[in-house]
């Protein structure tokens, strides 16, 4: 007999991707726990970069306005090898993206979040630890301890591990989490410079001995207040402690050594590339970096993300963005599934999407860590639109639908871009895309065409599937303006998704193209979709 579910899906850990799993899930109705080990939010500013693609995917939360106030801008890097400037590179975006670069300390986005899931009624269990689970074929078994050291069973539908590099939840389904780790040790610090760099600007300097090889370095990156920033550094001989056990992930910070303000300027004092006095330090740690990656990102009805899945160099910041994007794109997956829209077969396309990226992301910033981001292969616009995540894309993945229309324009896996100049009967001023979408939770359907006529007869079948339907007239449509409909006024919409005559474009919860289709194959398209969640390659594996 099957037993009751105390919860649809319980979330080991309170960090960026937990906080942004439990938030996306109950904006989809989805009821959550979250557990966390830790009695509070740790003050350190370790994850700092917040990228253009995870501010769009809280644009679309309505969260990115509390995030902007709190944010600075990151507007580029300066390089400096052995005292000379090398480099300087400008972290600029096409105008059309609506976002650009930001830092702000993990411990400030983290409350963000956890006041934004506290507002749909998820409180962070908080000295809650899980210590073991098992799952069957109706639901998972939890046990967990809480701060006053009593044990507690849950059960629940589904289990996510976002719970660290040492995830209990990994360990627990026996995954591997193959990679290495550097031999350099580092020192870690949130300090305020009295130097006069232009704002916005990070610094990476460092000195090469004969070899070429790097042996001294100093990253120093802009954090909110005047001045402050977080600096990373190689530990000096005094602090460090040898080599860490390969059996053992060696990963974060590390609280037994702690560095003083001396040896934090100390590093300044040779390398920084301009003068400058330290003071205010918050705080300071040593930390290891690792590189690895699981083998599958999850097992029946378990399920790993962030850095539960996969570490490595914190260059370029991509690690806490891709487990919130790891997080959001399992949420609306198994909101489909909780509410019996989709087969749980659905659930293998989060290994078959995420993990591709978490491979590409690992590789990409191991090559950076040690030889540098100005010496990637990749052109500077690439590099700069890859770095902001935005061209993260599942084409190759099971629920990309067949491409169609030109094939440099967004298909099916693609981010659905944002394009401006969208204006409507009664606003007098023009929209984003990202303004017509913001709280949508479910799949959209946005339709083009020239003749408002086309629409018309589109949206009949559309509606068919419940889908919320957006409506754009090309921005020289010869009709008067009809209800309910956008005008592509400044034609960027054409410019950006290059329809192919009337054409339709269905957008996933997750921001990304599910279908790209001629209107007159609506209905072939929409059901091709649904049919592909209900049903993608494989099945969902019970270990």
């Amino acid at each position: 007999m099957a037993r009751d579910h105390t919860t649809d899906v319980l979330i080991a850990g309170a960090g960026p991707v937990g906080l942004s799993a439990a938030a996306e899930l109950r904006r989809r109705g989805v009821s959550c726990r979250v557990v966390e080990r830790l009695p509070a939010r740790l003050p350190y500013a370790k994850a700092v970069g917040i990228q253009p693609r995870t501010l769009e995917i809280w644009d679309r939360m309505g969260l990115v306005r509390t995030v902007l106030e709190a944010a600075v801008p990151m507007r580029g890097q300066l390089i400096h090898v052995n005292g000379s400037e090398v480099a300087r590179i400008d972290l600029a975006l096409p105008p059309e993206v609506p976002y650009g670069f930001a830092a702000l300390p993990q411990y400030e986005t983290e409350r963000i979040l956890e006041e934004y899931v506290a507002g749909l009624d998820v409180r962070v269990e908080r000295g809650t630890e899980l210590l073991s689970f098992t799952q069957d074929a109706d639901g998972v078994t939890a046990h967990l301890r809480t701060g006053s050291g009593a044990t507690e069973e849950v059960r629940a539908r589904f289990l996510i591990g976002c719970d660290g590099a040492h995830s209990t939840v990994r360990k627990g389904l026996g995954l591997s989490y193959e990679g290495g780790a550097f031999a350099e040790e580092y020192m870690l610090a949130d300090v305020v410079a009295d130097w006069d760099l232009p704002y916005g600007y990070g610094v990476r300097a460092s000195h090469t001995g004969d070899d070429g090889s790097t042996d001294d370095l100093l990253v120093c990156i802009p954090l909110p207040g005047d001045g402050r920033y977080r600096m990373s550094m190689l530990v000096p001989p005094g602090l460090s402690a040898g080599a860490a056990d390969g059996a053992e992930v060696a990963h974060g910070l590390e609280g037994a050594r702690v560095p003083e303000l001396s040896d934090i300027q100390a590093v300044v004092d040779r390398l920084a590339p301009r003068p400058a006095t330290l003071s205010g330090m918050r705080w300071a740690s040593v930390f290891r970096i690792s590189h690895r990656i699981v083998d599958r990102y999850g097992e029946g009805r378990v399920f790993v993300a962030g850095d539960a899945a996969h570490i490595h160099p914190p260059t370029g910041a991509q690690g806490m963005n891709t487990g919130i994007q790891d997080a959001c794109n399992l949420a609306w997956k198994l909101a489909l599934v909780v509410h019996g829209e989709a087969g749980p077969a659905l659930l293998t396309s989060y290994d078959a999407e995420r993990r591709p990226v978490g491979e590409e992301v690992v590789g990409r910033t191991v090559r950076h860590a040690t030889r540098g981001i100005e010496n990637d292969a990749d052109d500077m616009e690439t590099l700069m639109l890859r770095e902001a995540q935005l061209l993260v894309g599942y084409r190759d993945g099971p629920l990309a639908g067949a491409p169609y229309g030109p094939d440099d324009a967004p298909q099916p896996g693609d981010r659905a871009p944002d394009c401006a100049g969208l204006t409507a009967q009664v606003a007098a001023y023009p929209l984003r895309l990202l303004d017509v979408l913001r709280g949508r939770t479910g799949h959209v359907l946005v339709l083009y065409a020239a003749e408002a006529a086309d629409l018309t007869e589109a949206a009949g079948p559309a509606a068919e599937h419940g889908l919320e339907i957006v409506r754009v007239l090309a921005c020289d449509a010869g009709v008067p303006e009809v209800t309910a409909c956008y005008r592509d006024s400044a034609g960027e919409f054409s410019r950006l998704y290059r329809p192919d005559g009337p054409t339709g474009f269905l957008v996933r919860p997750d921001g990304q193209l599910g279908a790209r289709f001629p209107l007159s194959g609506i209905v072939q398209a929409v059901s091709d979709h649904f049919a592909a969640l209900s049903a993608p390659a494989g099945g969902l594996s019970r270990g």
